[in-house]
């Protein structure tokens, strides 16, 4: 008879991603429920702060794509599983799920996965490869558009034994809060970043790459001057660009066409995004292509901040449209600088009013203890079956 639950969380790399931090969460929060808990990765930031006297972390080169690696790090996982008395693997990236997947069935343990991105595919090879995600007792989808993509283009990996459901990702909302910003630690990093108090602050938040919208996000800036006369503003690009030295040339070189560059600053890191957020009067997330969940829209409405979105992916299932935010078509630079203009144009208290309200609905729905305790549920109710 079981007595304890014992799971083990696999991850490529344990980054500040949104799937890095859940799972970081998740582990944390099962020891304090009286659960073993385990991580397994390669490495990433996040490890120093994980809290080594309750979560057991082993590192593997569960990151790499190598079918040799996979299986030595599948026979790795067995001789762990037996070990530490594993009840439940839980695979957060294909590469590892194909190493976890082997692993159960050597040890008849069950197996979990999370979808945490849509995982698009333009050959059957590689939907054979993204399949494993599916091929779980459980697979969770971190939101109603990753449950829908799922069901759209997996439909044949779906079975009545396997479970598929919905659990919407969740931030610390404690953590993400206006109340816990220190005035001046404001000061000291608006004068690193070399921000004026009297312009109206706009941010944008997420890495360098071409589907964060970077590009268009620049675009709507240039019409809101052209078209909308709106000069006192200043703009903060905060990602960095992991090596896309070639895209992050091509953003200075339209900021430049723009003559943008006393607007628009670009800054690679922020170690506390909460003080990031606390600068911006509006959070902006920009991208091209849907965003699985979409943390960007979540964080800042936690922090109290209005966000303006495009309106494909998770955001539109976080915000409230005209009452937390706005979201805006996608692929259109002239509506994303109409909504910023709306933004601007906006009172003090309209625009507090309208942060309170994103806090609420971030509190309500999105809350990291509500997903923690929402995961440890279906971790229970597996080993009971």
């Amino acid at each position: 008879m079981i007595t304890k639950i014992n799971v083990l969380q696999v991850i490529p790399k344990l980054g500040y991603g949104g799937a890095e931090t859940g799972c970081y969460d998740i582990a944390h929060f099962l020891t304090e429920n009286d659960c073993g808990s385990h991580i397994i990765t390669s490495g990433g930031e996040l490890l120093k702060f994980v809290k080594k006297n309750k979560v057991r972390v082993t590192r593997l080169p569960v990151h790499s794509k190598n079918p040799l690696l996979i299986i030595f790090n599948a026979l790795a996982l067995v001789v762990y599983i037996i070990l530490f008395k594993i009840n439940i693997v839980h695979a957060r990236s294909r590469a590892p799920a194909w190493s976890c997947y082997l692993a159960c069935l050597l040890t008849n343990r069950v197996f979990v996965t999370t979808f945490h991105g849509t995982y698009n595919f333009r050959s059957k090879l590689k939907k054979f490869y993204n399949s494993i995600m599916l091929r779980a007792k459980l697979t969770i989808a971190g939101s109603n558009f990753i449950f829908t993509h799922i069901n759209e283009n997996y439909s044949e990996y779906l079975t009545k034994a396997k479970k598929l459901r919905v659990i919407f990702r969740g931030i610390n909302v404690d953590y993400y809060h206006q109340k816990n910003i220190s005035m001046l630690k404001q000061e000291k990093l608006k004068q690193e970043w070399g921000l004026s108090s009297n312009k109206f602050t706009i941010l944008l938040p997420g890495r360098l790459t071409y589907w964060k919208g970077q590009e268009k996000f620049i675009e709507s800036l240039n019409i809101l001057v052209e078209d909308y006369n709106i000069t006192n503003f200043q703009a903060i690009i905060l990602g960095s660009d992991q090596g896309r030295k070639v895209y992050s040339k091509k953003l200075i070189n339209l900021v430049e066409r723009y003559n943008l560059n006393k607007k628009i600053r670009f800054i690679s890191h922020c170690k506390e995004m909460p003080l990031a957020y606390s600068l911006a009067d509006v959070v902006v997330s920009a991208s091209i292509e849907p965003e699985a969940f979409g943390r960007v829209s979540v964080e800042a409405q936690s922090m109290g901040k209005p966000i303006v979105a495009s309106n494909i992916g998770g955001s539109k299932e976080t915000i409230v449209n005209k009452k937390t935010g706005f979201l805006y078509k996608h692929d259109d630079p002239r509506e994303l600088a109409k909504n910023l203009n709306t933004v601007i144009q906006l009172s003090p208290d309209e625009l507090k009013n309208m942060g309170n309200e994103g806090r609420k609905n971030i509190t309500k729905k999105f809350d990291v203890e509500t997903m923690c305790q929402s995961n440890l549920k279906e971790y229970r109710r597996l080993i009971k079956n």
